[in-house]
């Protein structure tokens, strides 16, 4: 039967809950496999495994008592290896990389900041903050609303100021919040995203860093920013020895 994986921790690592039990239906037990100094948390992989709610909850709660206790690398949902022995081959031939891990990411968490723009708000802002675009408006208002070249052009120039406000809040929400984190990793693009960046934040930071954040949402009312954590460091967990987390500053 093939091994479904939950996480990476120290071999050391406390003991896990008596009666903790994964995905599958009925839920499996988890269990531990040791290679080294390193240990996987693991159960049997049901068959057709799906991204169902209850399976993906499953995951969460298991990786959420592993990281009660400790460090641990989480995986993501649907890791599955062929077998008990393709594991801890895994932790074997990759120790140096995931003891890198471990010890980077140790009591740190992932905050996932996302942030878009209040479409009306935002224009009004861009406009209050043109002379020339309310310039513009104006003189097409008086011209009973301009010709289509005239509206062509306020609607370009209009576009052009709300995308440069874009970058513009994207580059504050990196200012403010990277001198926070240990690391940082941008999350891939999306439509309806003018931001979308993790931070890997040490427990002892969160409280500074969420308030930072809000400290954003607050200064930009047509900002809206979107704060998912704290989280299991997922966005972490693949950068080894060529390249580990690092300040900020650096």
């Amino acid at each position: 039967m093939s091994t479904y994986v939950y996480g990476i921790t120290a071999a050391s690592h406390p003991a896990l809950p008596d009666g903790l039990n994964g995905v599958g239906e009925p839920p499996l037990p988890v269990r531990v496999l040791r290679a080294g100094d390193l240990a996987a948390v693991v159960s049997d992989a049901p068959e057709n495994l799906r991204p169902k709610r209850r399976d993906l909850l499953a995951h969460q709660t298991v990786l959420g008592e592993i990281g009660a206790e400790g460090c641990v690398l989480p995986m993501r949902f649907g890791s599955v290896a062929p077998d008990d022995d393709a594991v801890t081959g895994v932790l074997t031939e990759r120790a140096e990389h995931y003891a890198e891990r471990l010890r980077a990411l140790d009591n740190k968490v992932e905050y996932n900041v996302k942030a878009s723009h209040v479409e009306e708000a935002v224009l009004h802002q861009v406009m209050a903050d043109s002379p020339e675009l309310r310039a513009l408006a104006e003189a097409n208002r008086q011209a009973g609303g301009g010709s289509y070249e005239q509206k062509l052009q306020l609607g370009e120039m209009v576009a052009a100021a709300v995308k440069a406000r874009e970058a513009e809040d994207a580059a504050e929400i990196q200012r403010v919040l990277e001198p926070l984190a240990a690391a940082v990793e941008a999350g891939p693009e999306s439509t309806g995203w003018l931001a979308n960046v993790s931070f890997l934040v040490d427990r002892d930071e969160a409280a500074r860093f969420l308030e930072a954040a809000e400290g954003i949402r607050e200064s930009r009312s047509y900002l809206e920013v979107r704060v998912n954590g704290p989280l299991p460091p997922y966005s972490f967990v693949e950068p080894g020895p060529a390249k580990p987390a690092v300040p900020a500053a650096e």
